[in-house]
């Protein structure tokens, strides 16, 4: 059976470039180059999606590209690439959104609805890229990539190889495993080697479909009871490190196609958050001890997962950063990380911050702190311009939890218009501080992102950023970098917040749980499997 759904792909081919020739249209060298190619789609919805927020993602926060569009995503994919000749492409929609909260179902499903509406005017596929997350959270719906990926299968049919890429922070169900032929994540925390990742996927497929190898015999899934956030599990330091050393070798052995390893998402109450060990190839005996050996070390290396930077409560941190002689002295503001689905919206530490005498003298230590959604300050600012006093709210319009609004005055130093993700960006100077307010919410993530507002992070005492471990950029700025505890809706101190629906026993909500079952389990192929 495997044999015949392998070689279905390349026999549709043959057989589309004869019906070409038969009807005289077939002449041009053109359409025979077309013809012989496989005809793979692509599609996909990314996000990181906090229950434990109360924030709500709309469609538009995805920023969806439409057709040729989505080629843009793929630098491996530029019109002259070796990648873009090697099929005849039909991108449909992808969207990517900043990570956020819970996804409204009438977003999920016209975003989706599209989707399939698009695959429908290209039937049929010899394969499909299918570029997702893994961490998306729909009102009223578990597991929404497996439902997405169900919902594509049954419009491009069971033939169609299927190759998905995903975050390692992303989820892997057994549905999406099952609907999935070819299967990968990222190798590394934090995600320098994403677009490498999806390459892989890419050539993965083609290398398949080419070969007329077709679908990968075995899907090894093993289901790992651990659920940790990222902050502890960066590949940049042990046991992470380590531990996803041991994928590349993995991956490279005759037999095996893939393999990979999902920490999960640690912020989103559903079952099917935890980490998953997957490994496919042809050999089976290799497939299933190799996802075993990569379980078991995980397993193994639970206990020494720590936070990568030191940790600390905000008052404590911000005592060191002032008596800091190292600069720029950064705090991750971790609670309300917007990259990790934070509303990015709580003004707790900012309250805290702006109530410290250090700061309140324009002769202090010179702070930056990215940054706070307040579109009633924006406005305020743009009536005024750069220079003028402002006095307007900003602030907790989403997540009022902790702490609300702060009344903010000061002088507009910067006034940018235009950015994708915050539309515009306003610096505000209160005392020595400079608080970086925007009209949406945006992670600040490279250097650029502050000199274009006229600050200079690097000869600043002190840099406050809402986000967890430090992105590259960040990391290689710092000279002294403290990780504070603050509240959100991606606390760092899980067992504070109130999960009910992970399966349990869990590492490390259940610390002396018994050795689970780690042995690996064989997923159906596309074409077997029944719901």
């Amino acid at each position: 059976m495997t044999t015949k759904h392998a070689f279905f792909p390349l026999l549709y081919l043959a057989l589309y470039a004869l019906t070409l020739g038969a009807c005289g249209s077939g002449d041009s060298q053109t359409q025979e180059k077309s013809a012989i190619l496989p005809r793979i789609a692509i599609a996909g919805l990314a996000i990181e999606s906090s229950t434990f927020s109360p924030a709500v993602t709309q469609e538009d926060a995805f920023h969806a590209r439409r057709g040729d569009e989505v080629f843009g995503y793929y630098p491996f994919m530029h019109e002259d690439s070796l990648n873009r000749a090697r099929a005849t492409w039909f991108p449909t929609l992808r969207g990517h959104a900043i990570p956020g909260g819970i996804v409204a179902r009438e977003a999920y499903e016209s975003l989706v609805g599209e989707t399939l509406d698009r695959l429908r005017e290209n039937l049929p596929y010899d394969g499909l890229f299918f570029d997702i997350h893994g961490a998306m959270s729909v009102v009223g719906l578990d597991d929404p990539e497996g439902d997405f990926i169900q919902r594509v299968r049954e419009v491009v049919g069971t033939e169609t190889i299927i190759s998905t890429s995903m975050d390692l922070h992303g989820n892997v169900s057994w549905r999406l495993a099952a609907h999935s032929d070819l299967i990968t994540c990222y190798r590394m925390a934090p995600h320098e080697d994403a677009l490498e990742s999806k390459k892989r996927a890419v050539d993965n497929l083609l290398e398949r479909l080419e070969s007329g190898m077709g679908k990968p015999a075995y899907k090894a899934w093993i289901p790992v009871p651990i659920l940790l956030p990222g902050e502890k599990t960066s590949t940049r330091v042990d046991p992470g490190k380590a531990l996803y050393a041991e994928v590349y070798p993995a991956a490279d052995q005759e037999g095996v196609t893939d393999a990979a390893i999902w920490v999960g998402y640690a912020w989103a109450d559903e079952p099917r958050n935890h980490a998953v060990v997957m490994v496919t190839g042809d050999d089976r005996s290799t497939v299933t001890e190799t996802a075993e050996k990569l379980a078991a070390s995980f397993w193994e290396k639970r206990f020494a997962f720590e936070f990568i930077a030191p940790t600390a409560s905000l008052r404590e941190s911000l005592d060191m950063a002032i008596a800091s002689d190292k600069k720029p002295f950064m705090i991750s503001d971790m609670g309300d990380n917007p990259t990790a689905g934070g509303a990015g919206d709580v003004t707790w530490t900012l309250r805290e911050i702006l109530a410290r005498p250090e700061f309140q003298s324009p002769d202090g230590p010179l702070l930056i702190y990215a940054s706070i959604p307040g579109p009633e300050l924006v406005d305020a600012a743009l009536e005024v311009g750069v220079g003028g006093q402002v006095t307007a709210k900003v602030g907790a319009a989403v997540d009022d939890r902790f702490s609300p609004p702060i009344t903010l005055s000061g002088t507009v130093t910067a006034i940018e218009q235009g950015d994708q993700n915050a539309e515009t960006e306003v610096v505000v100077a209160v005392g020595s501080v400079r608080v970086i307010v925007t009209a949406k919410r945006k992670p600040y993530h490279r250097e650029s992102d502050f000199t274009n507002l006229g600050l200079n992070p690097r000869e600043s005492d002190i840099v406050v950023v809402k986000i967890g471990y430090l992105v590259p950029e960040l990391y290689d700025m710092r000279a002294d970098w403290i990780m504070a505890l603050t509240p959100g809706g991606v606390d760092q101190d899980l067992e504070r917040l109130e999960f009910k629906r992970i399966n349990r026993p869990m590492f490390p909500f259940d610390p002396e749980m018994e050795t689970p079952d780690l042995s690996a389990r064989l997923v159906p192929l596309s074409h077997e499997y029944e719901e």
